[in-house]
C-alpha cells in the first residue's frame, strides 16, 4: 500500500515523502507497543530534517502499518517497515545504495552460520559495513543480551558501545537502525536513564580509514552493481579487481581489511563471484586470505529478495585459516529457513578459477569427480566467443527478403531447446537477412561452429541450450551474422580434436547441466564460464562419436556422457 501511494508522487519527492512516511509508521509502532507495555518507549532523535508534509490520508495509512507492525515480532517488525521504506525510494537511488534488506529468516541462518565459525556473542566486537535498517544489528545485539544473563543493564548498554559498530550511507536508514535498538531495549535504557549508545556511523564504507582493533565479525548484506571507480579507489582496492567493479566484491575486499586474524566475515550476497571472471582476483585473495567455511545456496529467488535476479547465497570465511574444504547446504525459506546438507567442495589448485560447489545433495559426487577432470574446451581445440551482432546499433541493414548482397542473422530462437538448429526469425524487431557495409567483415561467421543461448535462468528445465551451426548452411550462404544473445563453440586451431557434433551433443546433456549449474551463479551463459567447464579427455569420446554419427537416441548418449563424469566418483 504504501508503495503504491509512494509511485504516485514525483520523482523528486519521494525520498523526502519516503521519510516523512516511514518516521511516521515508527512512531505509530512506538505508541502502540507503549499501550501494551505501558509506558512510552524511548526512540532515537531523527538525523534528517523530514521536509515533506503528509496529506491525511498518508499520516492514517503510515499509522495503520505502525499499529500492525506492533502486533509482530521486533526482528519482523524492524524487516518490514525497513523493508517498506527502500520499496518507496526512486529506484535509482535504490539502486546507488543497493538497498535490499534481509529478511529475519536469512538473518538468522547467517548468524548461525557465524556462530558455527567460531562468533562467541559474550565478547565479539562486530561490525555491519552496510547496516541498512538493522537487520542484522538488531538480532545481533538481542543475541549478546541472551548471552550475557548476568549483566546488569548498565554493563549491557555499554557493552553494546563497545562491541557494536554499523556504517551506514544514507542517513534515514542509519536513524532507522539506531531507533530499533531503542525499541528493543526499552527495558535497560529506562533502568539506567539512558539513550542507546551511538553505534551507526554515516559515512561511505568504501572510504573509510581502517584503524583501531579490527573486529571479530564483519556480517551483513553489502549492496551490490556495477560501480565505476575513480583512479584513486581502483588503485586501493586494486588487488581484488578484474575489469568492471561491482560493490558486493569491494565489500568484500573492505571486510577483509576490518576483520582480525581468526575472525570471521558473514556475508549475504550474489552467488556470481564463485565463477564471473570479473570476480577471478577476489577468488584468489579470499582463497588467500580468508577460505570460505560454509556456504547456504538459497534455492528459491522469489519471496526473498523482490526484484533482484541473482541467484543468492549465505557464507563465512575465517581470516588466516588453512584452505579445508567447505560446507555447502541448499536453503528452502518459508517463513522459517528450511536447511538442507548438500556436501562440500574444494577450493581448485588455481584459486583464480571458478569454484564448483554442488547445489544440491545429489551433486556431491559428482563435483567431486569434476576435481579430478582436467580437460576443458581449450583442450578440445575450442574457445568461445559472443555473437558480435548488437542489433540495435545496425537497425538500418536489416532486410525482410534475401538479396544479393545479404546475409542470414542467427538470432537465439534459431537454437530450439531441444538442441537443433532452425533458420527463423521470429520474434519482435528481428528480420532474418542482413545487408553488410564496408568494414562489416568483422561480423561475418564462416566457419561451422556450435552456438548456445547467452540468457537462461535455473528456474528452466536446461540452462545449456545448444546447437550445431551446420557446415552445409554456412556452404550455402558463404557466412552468416550471429547476434548477440547467442555464444559461439569456435575452433581455434585447423584441426580440432573434437567435432562440432559431439560438442553439441556434450553440451545438451543432462549431465553436463547439472555440471554447469555447479558453476554458474547468473543468469547469463558466459564465455568464461563455458571455457571452465571440466569435460572428458578426447581419448574418451570415441563411443560417444559414434554414437553421435549413427543418430543414437538422446537417453542413449545421455547415459553414456553421465558414465564418463560419474566413473571419477567412486576413484
Amino acid at each position: 500500500m504504501a508503495r503504491a501511494w509512494s509511485d504516485q508522487l514525483d520523482i523528486r519527492r519521494r525520498q523526502p515523502a519516503a521519510w516523512s512516511f516511514i518516521a511516521k509508521t515508527v512512531e505509530a509502532y512506538v505508541e502502540a507497543s507503549g499501550e501494551v507495555i505501558g509506558w512510552s518507549l524511548p526512540i532515537a532523535p531523527l538525523t534528517v530534517a523530514l521536509t515533506y508534509s503528509l496529506d491525511t490520508s498518508a499520516t492514517e495509512l503510515a499509522k495503520t502499518l505502525g499499529r500492525a507492525a506492533a502486533m509482530l515480532p521486533i526482528e519482523e517488525a524492524c524487516y518490514q517497515l525497513s523493508a517498506c521504506y527502500t520499496a518507496m525510494l526512486p529506484q535509482e537511488v535504490r539502486t546507488a545504495w543497493g538497498a535490499y534488506y534481509t529478511p529475519p529468516a536469512l538473518t538468522d541462518r547467517l548468524l548461525q552460520l557465524a556462530k558455527e565459525a567460531g562468533v562467541d556473542w559474550q565478547t565479539a566486537r562486530i561490525l555491519d559495513p552496510a547496516c541498512g535498517g538493522g537487520a542484522f544489528l538488531l538480532p545481533v545485539a538481542m543475541r549478546m543480551r541472551s548471552a550475557l544473563p548476568q549483566a546488569s543493564a548498565t554493563e549491557l548498554i555499554e557493552h553494546f558501545g563497545a562491541h557494536l559498530q554499523g556504517f551506514e550511507i544514507d542517513p534515514f536508514a542509519a536513524w532507522l537502525t539506531q531507533a530499533w535498538l531503542e525499541i528493543a531495549f526499552a527495558d535497560e535504557l529506562k533502568a539506567t536513564g539512558r539513550r542507546f549508545p551511538s553505534v551507526v556511523k554515516v559515512c561511505d564504507s568504501l572510504t573509510e580509514t581502517v584503524s583501531g582493533k579490527r573486529f571479530d565479525l564483519v556480517v551483513g548484506n553489502p549492496p551490490y552493481g556495477r560501480i565505476k571507480l575513480a583512479a584513486r579507489q581502483r588503485e586501493h582496492y586494486g588487488r581484488s579487481l578484474y575489469g568492471h567493479a561491482n560493490l558486493y566484491g569491494l565489500f568484500t575486499d573492505l571486510a577483509l581489511r576490518w576483520t582480525r586474524v581468526g575472525g570471521v566475515i558473514a556475508y549475504v550476497t550474489p552467488t556470481g563471484f564463485l565463477a564471473g571472471e570479473y570476480f577471478k582476483a577476489l577468488r584468489g585473495l579470499l582463497s588467500k586470505e580468508a577460505p570460505p567455511r560454509a556456504v547456504d545456496f538459497v534455492t528459491a529467488r522469489k519471496g526473498v529478495f523482490e526484484d533482484v535476479l541473482q541467484e543468492t547465497m549465505l557464507a563465512t570465511y575465517k581470516r588466516g585459516a588453512k584452505v579445508a574444504p567447505t560446507v555447502v547446504h541448499y536453503l528452502s525459506v518459508n517463513g522459517t529457513a528450511q536447511v538442507t546438507h548438500a556436501g562440500g567442495f574444494s577450493l581448485p589448485s588455481e584459486r583464480t578459477d571458478p569454484w564448483l560447489a554442488p547445489r544440491n545433495p545429489s551433486d556431491e559426487g559428482l563435483v567431486k569427480s569434476l576435481e579430478r577432470m582436467p580437460t576443458r574446451l581449450s583442450d578440445w581445440g575450442y574457445k568461445v566467443s559472443t555473437g558480435p551482432m548488437v542489433w540495435n546499433r545496425f537497425k538500418g541493414q536489416f532486410r525482410n527478403r534475401p538479396g544479393k548482397d545479404t546475409l542470414p542473422v542467427i538470432w537465439a530462437e534459431a537454437v530450439t531447446f531441444d538442441g537443433r538448429f532452425i533458420f527463423r526469425a521470429d520474434k519482435r524487431n528481428h528480420e532474418p537477412h542482413f545487408r553488410p557495409s564496408a568494414g562489416d567483415e568483422w561480423l561475418k561467421v564462416s566457419e561451422p561452429c556450435v552456438l548456445l543461448q547467452r540468457t537462461t535462468a535455473k528456474e528452466q528445465a536446461r540452462r545449456l541450450i545448444a546447437a550445431e551451426l551446420p557446415a552445409d548452411f554456412i556452404k550455402t550462404h558463404g557466412s552468416v551474422i550471429v547476434e548477440n544473445h547467442l555464444n559461439m563453440v569456435k575452433p581455434r586451431v585447423k584441426s580440432p580434436k573434437v567435432s562440432t557434433a559431439v560438442i553439441a551433443a556434450v553440451l545438451n546433456s543432462g549431465i553436463v547441466d547439472r555440471v554447469f549449474r555447479c558453476i554458474s551463479g547468473s543468469v547469463a551463459v558466459s564465455a568464461f564460464e563455458l571455457e571452465a567447464l571440466p569435460l572428458p579427455s578426447p581419448d574418451e569420446l570415441a563411443e560417444l562419436t559414434k554414437m553421435v554419427y549413427r543418430q543414437a537416441r538422446q537417453p542413449e548418449i545421455d547415459a553414456h556422457i553421465e558414465m564418463l563424469y560419474l566413473s571419477r566418483s567412486a576413484a
